[in-house]
């Protein structure tokens, strides 16, 4: 059955996802690129290195953020939200930012792009992770989903 998941639904699945997407537009082009990140109940925090994504939120702060969970084609879950590119050059902002991205539960198995510096997973006490910290100061949020008759989502 298709729906509209609760506020506490979507707060789950933003904090339980470890990937999700960022649309972003500028100069006349859109532009949807994969991401790890860490949901702290306000903010979207990111790391990542310099190229077209960080070019075009510096342009236009207003991004877009998707996020979806399929456990099968009639079983998924998927939330969209609003909000401002914020970069954290400096400051306790960085820190904060730098806080919440070490401390997510990452899986044994993980990506390279997960990792927050050459150290990974011990971080260092200051802000000196190369690249790009910034977080999404999240407006507005909805989510959908579906689930199955037979089988309940949230069980397994």
């Amino acid at each position: 059955m298709f729906q509209k998941m609760s506020s506490g639904e979507i707060e789950q699945l933003l904090h339980q996802q470890l990937v999700g997407r960022i649309g972003c537009h500028a100069n006349g082009i859109t532009y949807v690129v994969p991401v790890s990140y860490a949901y702290d109940g306000n903010y979207i925090y990111c790391h990542t290195f310099e190229g077209m994504k960080t070019d075009m939120m510096r342009k236009n702060a207003e991004v877009c953020f998707e996020v979806d969970n399929t456990k099968n084609l009639a079983n998924w879950q998927s939330v969209i939200a609003w909000g401002s590119f914020e970069e954290l050059a400096v400051g306790p902002g960085r820190k904060e930012a730098i806080k919440v991205l070490s401390e997510r539960q990452l899986p044994i198995i993980n990506s390279q792009t997960m990792h927050l510096g050459s150290h990974w997973p011990f971080v260092s006490a200051d802000d000196s992770i190369e690249g790009v910290i910034f977080r999404i100061h999240i407006r507005e949020k909805t989510g959908r989903c579906e689930r199955s008759v037979n089988e309940s989502f949230f069980a397994s």
